[in-house]
């Protein structure tokens, strides 16, 4: 408990883990918080999230990771290029430091690899047995390039709806990690920071590119869903162009999981203008986090907003919200 009560032992978690690990010129000074300029005249985004997944450990990602790549990419979803993050950790009485430093590094490895520092952050903690060994809140900062408007609200009938890979890969790996399955092939995470995809997509059509989400918790169906309701629109899917690795679906039947609502974290959306789709969904594929990329669907007319998908047997099903929770502790 003295790690969390603001003296010595405090101080010296701090700079000998936290600020080893993520050091940069803002965590230097040693402030409450972070001074840094912007451009003049620019629109800033701030987005923050919590992360409270289970295990810590998994195919492909981690606990740190995935904190840094789940915030960039919020930030990145507005438009957004991301500047700068916070983090702010609450620790449970016992918690080993050995595995707090495995976090701690992989955070800042994945900081680092993003271009976006964590630039402040604070440390609470807990007693035993009131918390689960590490949970992580984020908060992130970015600029909107002028002349991008990027919302949930700006989708219009004869949009194209497209979708950057395929979708179960994070939530299937943690469950299979959690519940201690095997398969055949290695199941991993998506999780990556996508706002470098986002950058791409936006210049091959300026102006072309209505909404961008990440379909995390809840999945795909959900933030389709999502963004019907903030625009007032409905959507018609093509089941057989949603891409699904085999494992994935394999895994999800044996689960009793449909993919459609399993959390990814390497994923994004995009709803374009029809006449920019074919240049977006190129600039996607020319990326690393996007060769998997597809057209799944259109946006329609419906004042009743409802997503609907063309199934592979030649009918029609309603894409409902997520009812319930199918994966808890999933990011």
């Amino acid at each position: 408990m003295s790690h969390g009560a603001g003296g010595r032992a405090s101080a010296q978690l701090i700079e000998e883990l936290f600020q080893a690990a993520l050091a940069n010129e803002w965590l230097a000074q040693g402030n409450d918080g972070a001074a840094f300029a912007i451009p003049v005249g620019a629109r800033m985004v701030m987005a923050t999230d919590a992360h409270v997944v289970s295990p810590l450990f998994f195919p492909g990602g981690d606990l740190g990771s995935l904190a840094v790549h789940g915030t960039i990419n919020d930030v990145a979803m507005c438009g957004a290029r991301p500047l700068y993050l916070s983090a702010s950790f609450i620790l449970e009485e016992g918690f080993a430091l050995a595995e707090l430093k495995r976090v701690v590094d992989a955070m800042a490895a994945a900081a680092r690899e993003a271009g976006v520092p964590v630039i402040t952050g604070d440390t609470k903690v807990v007693e035993q047995g009131k918390g689960d060994g590490v949970f992580i809140s984020t908060t992130g900062i970015g600029v909107v390039p002028a002349g991008v408007d990027v919302s949930g609200s700006n989708a219009r009938p004869g949009d194209v709806v497209l979708l950057s890979g395929t979708i179960g890969d994070h939530g299937v790996a943690v469950m299979s990690q959690r519940e201690s399955l095997e398969f055949e092939t290695t199941i991993e995470s998506d999780s990556a920071a996508l706002h470098g995809l986002v950058a791409d997509m936006l210049a091959a059509a300026p102006g072309g590119v209505r909404a961008l989400r990440d379909p995390t918790r809840g999945g795909l169906a959900t933030t389709l869903n999502e963004i019907a309701r903030q625009s007032g629109v409905g959507m018609l899917l093509e089941e057989a162009a949603i891409p699904v690795k085999p494992q994935v679906d394999a895994a999800c039947e044996l689960l009793g999981l449909d993919p459609l609502y399993v959390a990814n974290e390497g994923k994004l959306v995009a709803v374009c203008a029809p006449e920019a789709a074919e240049a977006v969904l190129a600039a996607m594929r020319a990326h690393p986090h996007g060769t998997a990329a597809a057209r799944i669907g259109s946006v329609t007319e419906d004042p009743h907003r409802f997503v609907q998908m063309a199934t592979r047997f030649g009918g029609r099903r309603v894409v409902d919200w997520l009812s319930g929770e199918q994966l808890p502790r999933i990011c």
